[in-house]
C-alpha cells in the first residue's frame, strides 16, 4: 500500500488502490464496505473496499478474514499480504480522509457531520469500482447510523445493485471484514508514518492509541496545543475533547460583527412584529440571493 501521496501532503485526502483483477470485469462480483478511525480524536478515518468474484467467496472465507477491531496489528498486516498475493481474484481501493479535512468540513457554517461524510466516502468508493468496469452484483455495508435508511440511500443511488446494510457486517461478511482489514491497515500506516509539518520534537510526538480516553493521547493534546496556533494538523480539533483543552489553553478569540464596529455601536433591538408588515423598502429584484447572503460574498470590481 503506497501513501507516498498522502504523506507528501497529509493535510489533504488521498486514494490508494490495487490493480483490478482482469476476472473480476467478467465475472458477477460482491463488494464490501467498511471504516477504521471514527473515533480516534487523532489522525484521518479511512474506508476501504474490497471486491471479488462471488464464486470465490468460500475461499476467502478460508483465508481467516475477521474483524479488524478483533486483531493485531501483525495480524492484521498478514492478512493483508493475503490480500495482495491473491491479486488475481481479489481489489481493494482505500480512502484516506485527513483531520483536516474531517474538523474543517465539521465546523463550517452549513454542517457537514461524520455520518454524511461517511456515507459520501462509501459512495464514492462504490463509484470508482463501478467506473473501473468491475461486474458488480452485491455490496454489503457496515452501517454509519440507521440500517435502513442508510441501505435506502444506497439503493437509490444504486437502483441495479443488490444492497446489504447491516450492524456488525465486517463480523459477517468476509468481504467487508477483508475492507475492514484494508481500511484499518491504511490507517495504521498512516498513523505511524505521519510527518508533523509543524517541526515538532521528538519528546511531543509519542500519542498512543490516538482516542480520548488513552492517557497517553491526552497528553499528548495538553503538550501540543500552541497558545496561538493551536494543535497540529494530526488533531481533530472540531472533537470536543481538542476544543476542551482550546478552550483552557488556547488564546481567546473575539469575532466582532461588521454591524458594530465604530465608536457608536448601537444596541440590537429586537424588531416589532408590525416591521414585517410594512411595505419593503428595497426592490425585491435586487436584493442579493441568500447563497451570497450567507456566505457573506460582494460584488468586487478591482482588486
Amino acid at each position: 500500500m503506497d501513501l507516498s501521496e498522502f504523506e507528501s501532503d497529509n493535510s489533504k485526502n488521498s486514494v490508494v488502490k490495487s490493480a483490478v483483477p482482469e476476472i473480476t470485469k467478467t465475472e458477477p462480483c460482491w463488494l464490501g464496505i467498511d471504516e477504521a478511525g471514527r473515533g480516534p480524536v487523532l489522525g484521518p478515518m479511512v474506508y476501504g473496499t474490497c471486491y471479488s468474484p462471488l464464486s470465490v467467496k468460500e475461499r476467502l472465507k478460508e483465508m481467516g478474514f475477521a474483524d479488524s477491531k478483533t486483531l493485531t496489528e501483525e495480524q492484521r498486516e498478514d492478512l493483508f499480504e493475503k490480500l495482495n498475493v491473491a491479486s488475481d481474484i481479489i481489489g481493494w481501493i482505500v480512502d484516506i480522509l485527513s483531520p483536516n479535512f474531517i474538523s474543517t468540513n465539521m465546523l463550517r457554517k452549513f454542517k457537514y457531520n461524520l455520518n454524511a461524510l461517511s456515507h459520501d466516502s462509501a459512495i464514492g468508493l462504490i463509484q470508482k469500482v463501478l467506473d473501473k468496469g468491475v461486474n458488480i452484483k452485491e455490496v454489503y455495508v457496515d452501517t454509519v447510523g440507521d440500517p435502513g435508511k442508510y441501505q435506502a440511500k444506497l439503493k437509490d443511488i444504486f437502483p441495479d445493485l443488490e444492497i446489504t446494510v447491516a450492524s456488525k457486517a465486517d463480523a459477517t461478511y468476509p468481504i467487508v471484514s477483508a475492507a475492514s482489514i484494508c481500511a484499518k491497515v491504511g490507517r495504521d500506516r498512516a498513523v505511524k508514518g505521519w510527518i508533523f509539518k509543524e517541526n515538532m520534537s521528538e519528546e511531543h510526538t509519542e500519542y498512543g492509541s490516538g482516542y480520548p480516553s488513552d492517557p497517553t493521547t491526552k497528553k499528548f493534546l495538553a503538550s501540543s496545543c500552541d497558545y496561538v496556533f493551536g494543535f497540529p494538523q494530526f488533531v481533530r480539533f472540531s472533537w470536543s475533547t481538542a476544543d476542551k483543552i482550546l478552550e483552557k489553553e488556547a488564546a481567546p478569540v473575539y469575532w466582532d460583527d461588521e454591524e458594530e464596529e465604530g465608536e457608536n455601536k448601537k444596541k440590537k433591538k429586537t424588531p416589532s412584529v408590525l416591521s414585517f408588515f410594512q411595505p419593503k423598502t428595497i426592490d425585491a429584484r435586487k436584493r442579493k440571493h441568500r447563497f451570497f447572503r450567507d456566505r457573506c460574498l460582494k460584488q468586487v470590481r478591482e482588486f
